[in-house]
């Protein structure tokens, strides 16, 4: 009951969908999320961002840590993508800092970094964490992020496991409490302004490879309770972000397709089953696990169709300043094609939309 009334606590009502006479080529371009290379304001693969955002033909922009020379630079730069947005769609300023190993933002840069979650969760109570991650958060919205990929719910459950256990990425191997630690977390972001991703759906823990560096098959080590901490936390109210990964279990999807392309896992479970009604977002599509078996069309119309709302591209192996216009084609012609397509484009940029006009808000209602 804590952890339901805690959370509808700190979430504001979905807001109604701005009054933006949207063109398709905008709505698609919502749907983008792209790394960069750069890392200062002048830099031209910097500059090429601002003008696309401008353009509203990319949704948001991801950092890596070759992004971040020191927090000036930062700051600078994220001023520059919020300014050049269009009104009423302020861009998604995305990293992963999770704390750990896993985070874009240093000691080296200037941030005050946070031990692992199984740190964290070794020696706090979820209580004791929340003042842990309201410091974490608040420098994030401070860097000018609005969009923070965290926090994990994926469980410990295999101790070799060399994606979560190994890096201590997983509060523990309970759902119900890795779900009342998310739980703070998710409060701490809220309170600073940020959105937050839950991840890896339907659950990365019990994997035994990397999806990094190819398919990820968990048909014989995933286990329902995976879903544990999703059911706790999207009952309690929370409607942000979703990260889906990319892992195949043929007993729910028997054509082998990985969840990020799984019109059973994202439509089925975690829309269907778990009631999930907010934003869907790719985990980064240039992994193995994706980039080895699927061209970016096959990619792009997979995910749209499966239920995808944002597509995430680290900008990495591709490594293009066309990416976002080739991802942004992709869906116009399937969507000239295809009503059923175009329809679900424009139902992506609705939850957009409206996730978006939360960015910002400080989302503890008061008591």
């Amino acid at each position: 009951m804590r952890l339901a009334t805690m959370l509808l606590a700190t979430l504001l009502p979905l807001a109604a969908s701005p009054a933006l006479a949207q063109s398709l080529e905008q709505m698609a371009g919502q749907m983008i999320v792209v790394g960069f290379v750069g890392n200062g304001v002048d830099d031209k693969g910097v500059a090429a961002l601002r003008a696309e955002i401008a353009a509203g033909d990319i949704g948001g922009v991801m950092y890596l840590k070759t992004n971040v020379a020191s927090r000036k630079a930062v700051e600078a730069m994220n001023t520059a993508f919020r300014e050049a947005a269009p009104a009423g769609l302020p861009p998604f300023i995305t990293l992963d800092q999770e704390g750990g190993l896993v985070e874009r933002l240093d000691s080296a840069a200037g941030f005050k970094e946070i031990p692992d979650a199984a740190s964290v969760a070794a020696k706090n109570t979820p209580a004791e964490a929340r003042g842990i991650y309201d410091g974490q958060a608040q420098g994030v919205a401070a860097w000018g992020f609005n969009v923070n990929f965290a926090p994990v719910v994926d469980l410990s459950v295999n101790p070799n496991n060399q994606v979560i256990a190994k890096y201590g990425r997983a509060f523990g191997k309970d759902g119900k409490l890795v779900a009342e630690y998310a739980a703070e977390v998710i409060a701490a972001h809220h309170a600073a302004g940020l959105l937050t991703s839950l991840k890896h759906f339907p659950g990365h823990g019990s994997s035994t490879a990397d999806s990094h560096e190819g398919f990820v098959d968990i048909t014989k080590t995933w286990k329902d309770s995976e879903l544990e901490p999703y059911r706790e936390l999207i009952s309690g109210g929370y409607d942000d972000m979703v990260m889906i990964g990319h892992l195949i279990d043929t007993n729910v999807d028997p054509s082998g397709m990985p969840s990020s392309l799984s019109k059973p896992w994202i439509e089925d479970v975690l829309r269907g089953k778990l009631g999930f009604k907010g934003v869907v977002i790719t985990d980064d599509l240039e992994m193995g696990a994706i980039r080895d078996h699927f061209s970016l069309k096959e990619t792009v119309l997979n995910a749209v169709r499966a239920g995808v709302d944002v597509l995430l591209f680290s900008n990495t192996a591709y490594q293009r300043a066309t990416l976002g216009d080739e991802v942004r084609a992709i869906l116009l012609a399937e969507a000239e094609a295809d009503p059923a397509f175009k329809a679900r484009i424009e139902e992506s940029f609705a939850r957009i939309v409206a996730l978006k006009s939360r960015i910002g808000a400080e989302n503890v209602q008061p008591q």
